[in-house]
């Protein structure tokens, strides 16, 4: 993981994987009406692994664990929180044993999320049970090992704030990914719509966080987010988005970028000071192979 830190930080352009849920989806996996792609993690733990597997040979330096969606407060409603520690264990052998079968080195992020159960906002947990249900898939995925956190889709403050707290308890390296959207007027808002990403800049503590992406993100709203966080923050910048739309539990796969424009929007990422590149849902391993195939290693510098 130090040399992961080490090429962000020297300017090298790291590859994250795409998509899970969705890739599960394109492979015939049923998605659960509370819980999403949690469910695999019992029913697909095959194809689970062989996503894993088809990203590490797309070329992909981190893949994520099919950890999005495995908070407890995601699982209950669709009853699997008796399996809470089960799943969120099991997630992490089957990306490690998808990385113990490739050649090369391969990182493994462990997801937690701020996603509520039927993507439906009053299923979020209030104060004290977010930071204690955060804070247990913390302990959880780190004591499985994962190499680092990556906070995803991150849409708020409240509860932004709320899993960084409990990310950072673990001690492990810690991404953060914002989820946005442009208004017309080319303010870049949160998804909750209450907060811009410049107020979440500022009142989410970064202190022990290595990474800021976008992700989530529409590619078209990806730029004017990317322009705003390299505005607020000095440390390394990544940028995943999603293509399509979420009608729960199905994604849409409509209007769809292929891996060739998806590519090159990417190049437009990295004069924008990315370094971490990869795509989030409806992305998947034909787009990571071609991030991978034409990207540089290190950008030009821009003298």
């Amino acid at each position: 993981m130090s040399d992961l830190r080490q090429r962000l930080d020297g300017g090298e352009v790291v590859v994250l994987d795409g998509a899970m849920g969705t890739e599960l989806e394109k492979r015939g996996v049923p998605m659960d009406d509370a819980a999403w792609s949690a469910a695999a993690l019992m029913t697909h733990t095959d194809t689970v692994r062989e996503v894993h597997e088809d990203y590490i040979r797309a070329g992909a330096d981190i893949i994520t664990t099919n950890t999005f969606a495995t908070a407890r407060h995601v699982l209950e409603p669709a009853g699997m929180g008796e399996q809470f520690r089960e799943l969120n264990a099991r997630a992490v052998t089957l990306a490690k044993e998808a990385r113990d079968a490739a050649d090369g080195v391969v990182s493994i992020a462990g997801s937690l999320s701020t996603f509520t159960a039927r993507y439906d906002y009053s299923y979020e947990p209030r104060a004290e049970k977010a930071r204690a249900n955060y804070r247990e898939q913390a302990e959880v995925l780190a004591e499985s090992g994962v190499d680092l956190i990556a906070l995803e889709m991150m849409r708020d403050i409240e509860q932004t704030a709320y899993a960084v707290e409990a990310a950072a308890s673990t001690g492990l390296p810690l991404w953060i990914g914002f989820s946005c959207k442009t208004t017309e007027k080319g303010t870049v808002l949160l998804w909750d719509g209450e907060n811009t990403l410049a107020e979440a800049l500022k009142r989410v503590p970064l202190s022990g966080v290595s990474v800021v992406s976008i992700m989530h993100t529409l590619t078209e709203d990806t730029p004017p987010a990317l322009r705003e966080a390299n505005r607020r923050w000095s440390g390394s910048l990544g940028a995943y988005p999603h293509s399509g739309e979420f009608i729960m539990p199905n994604w849409q796969f409509i209007d769809m970028i292929s891996a060739e424009d998806f590519a090159t929007e990417a190049e437009g990422w990295l004069e924008l000071g990315v370094r971490l590149v990869g795509g989030c849902c409806g992305i998947g391993p034909e787009h990571v192979r071609l991030l991978k195939e034409r990207l540089p290693a290190r950008p030009l510098s821009k003298e």
